[in-house]
């Protein structure tokens, strides 16, 4: 009985070769970038910034309507706001930020840790949204909120999230006044310590955190065991769970220095003085 010898497969020629050149590029555009394509993202944002997320995303909100997005203290965004008298009209305010820059082209993207954006609030009202270390504060924006003079500072994720530790946003606030001076450490209008211990050692090492009377006082304190946060003199305490950070938050109501310690570890945190 005769073979035949079996010839080798070859690729189609003419339009069934293209058809199937073709399928295998759209196979391989589909795939480059997770199944989806790459041009969809919002203009200005790139793919991780439309895919990324940080933080763990809390039930509670801001008290305007954005849930918070809660990190760990260390690293965590960070800002101060001082407000000058424009010698013209308002006030030029300044937000000094730390391990947070502003991303006005992402905005409306995904929450990456660090980036976004911050709102002005005038007593508790919004103002303003800020998308730089720099803006002017109108008086006509003044009347129109209805006035008020507590200015505060919060940064928000490009996903309109904002950024939170210990389930307290990430703010700062000053009262708008007359003066020019230059802000020195006791103007801020409040004090926050970070401290975490670990090994039974308290890092910093403890010194004196100090504020001045009816300003907000902030203890973000991460132990590596269980434990018992207590303020002398304020009868405030807070629970220290094993590998968590905890925020204590009060008005500093009376003058005079308080210790800052642990009750099971019996550790000196800090000294709160209050003027």
């Amino acid at each position: 009985m005769n073979r035949h010898p079996r010839r080798a497969w070859t690729p189609p020629r003419g339009r069934g070769y293209a058809a199937v050149l073709l399928a295998a590029a759209l196979l391989l555009g589909a795939s480059a970038c997770g199944g989806r394509a790459t041009t969809h993202h919002k203009p200005g944002t790139s793919h991780e910034q439309a895919t990324g997320s940080n933080g763990r995303l809390l039930t509670a909100d801001d008290g305007s309507g954005n849930r918070l997005r809660q990190v760990d203290a260390q690293g965590a965004p960070e800002v101060a706001v001082t407000a000058r008298p424009d010698s013209e009209d308002g006030w030029n305010v300044h937000l000094s930020v730390r391990n947070f820059r502003f991303t006005p082209d992402s905005v409306g993207g995904a929450a990456l840790l660090g980036r976004g954006h911050a709102r002005l609030f005038l007593d508790g009202h919004p103002l303003a949204r800020v998308y730089g270390a720099w803006f002017h504060l109108p008086k006509s924006l003044l009347r129109a909120a209805g006035g008020g003079t507590r200015l505060t500072a919060r940064l928000y994720a490009d996903d309109h999230t904002a950024w939170a530790v210990g389930s307290a946003p990430v703010q700062a606030a000053t009262t708008l006044g007359g003066t020019t001076s230059a802000p020195t450490p006791t103007d801020t209008p409040d004090a926050t310590a970070e401290i975490s211990i670990r090994d039974g050692k308290v890092d910093p090492d403890p010194g004196r955190t100090e504020v001045k009377k009816g300003r907000t006082v902030r203890l973000l304190v991460r132990s590596d065991r269980d434990d018992t946060l207590h303020v002398h003199g304020y009868d405030k305490e807070a629970r220290l769970p094993a590998g968590r950070t905890v925020t204590l938050t009060f008005t500093a109501d009376r003058t005079g220095l308080f210790e800052v310690e642990t009750h099971e570890s019996d550790l000196l945190l800090t000294q709160l003085v209050v003027r």
